[in-house]
């Protein structure tokens, strides 16, 4: 489609048998450096927050925001090389980094994640982004242990890091929440997965009314097949080497191709949207 990003036939067989995925060790890496972005200044002077921004679409969105002009923390679960590897990446703009390896699903290490990000002056955008999955064939092989570990750090943690954020938050604010395209079309082999994500779409579209007399605006972005370290951390390896062929696309996008999506919300350029979810998805229709 007019790029020379991987298609699945380019993408080998490979799983990882833990979650969270590693980027490092992922063929080929995902592009998720912003090689080929153009900066404006857009972000300049601020400092934003990204949930999961290690790796995957978490990085790539620290890394054009760091190009933007703003100093971004990012929270990860263990994954230290990608970690400070995204690090490495947002220092080489000319910005500030902090990590802060933890749990999001536990509040207290939210509450201690906007403190440190607060470290760094201020904190002007909240990317709600950490994620994990579990592929399931029927409903009764999930476990209420995988059932409420998925929950909890799919879309409790967004709670929690919002609620510890908003009272640092001014006029002119922005949260941006990952939900997904599960979460209108459903997935046979990913229900608490894409449960999770439903209720991301309310919590944003709920959220953004609740604050909006704040002058915060609150959206998201909700990608479709995006290669990242989650993939093959979640399915077989013959799944991998198929994943993103069934899109119009017939590929798997790179969080390149996603990351701006969260610039254009987090910057003026969005100043009249709030409550609303953007759809990079590789051409897939979606309503609602």
């Amino acid at each position: 489609m007019g790029t020379d990003f991987p298609t699945p036939e380019q993408i080998p067989p490979q799983h990882q048998p833990r979650q969270p995925g590693r980027e490092h060790e992922m063929t080929p890496r995902p592009e998720s450096r912003g090689r080929r972005y153009r900066a404006a200044g857009k972000l300049e002077g601020k400092v934003a927050l990204v949930t999961g921004g290690d790796s995957g679409i978490g990085r790539a969105v620290a890394v054009l925001f760091a190009k933007e002009g703003a100093d971004v923390a990012i929270s990860y679960l263990e994954e230290e090389e990608d970690a400070q590897e995204t690090r490495r990446l947002v220092e080489s703009e000319g910005r500030r980094c902090v990590t802060l390896a933890g749990d999001v699903g536990d509040p207290a290490f939210c509450r201690r994640l906007v403190e440190e990000t607060l470290g760094l002056g201020r904190l002007d955008c909240v990317v709600n982004n950490a994620a994990e999955q579990h592929p399931a064939d029927r409903p009764e092989d999930i476990s209420p242990e995988q059932l409420e570990r998925t929950f909890r750090t799919n879309i409790f943690s967004y709670f929690y890091v919002t609620q510890a954020a908003l009272p640092h938050m001014k006029e002119g604010s922005t949260v941006i929440n990952t939900t997904s395209i599960t979460a209108y079309r459903g997935s046979a082999h990913l229900l608490d997965y894409a449960s999770t994500k439903g209720a991301i779409v309310a919590f944003t579209r709920s959220l953004a009314e609740m604050v909006l007399d704040r002058g915060i605006r609150v959206n998201g972005v909700a990608p479709g097949p995006i290669w990242t370290p989650l993939i093959p951390a979640s399915f077989s390896a013959d799944e991998v080497s198929e994943f993103g062929g069934s899109v119009p696309m017939r590929r798997p996008g790179q969080p390149d191709e996603v990351a701006p999506c969260y610039v254009f919300l987090a910057s003026d350029d969005s100043s009249y949207m709030a409550g609303q979810v953007l759809h990079p998805n590789g051409g897939v229709v979606i309503n609602g």
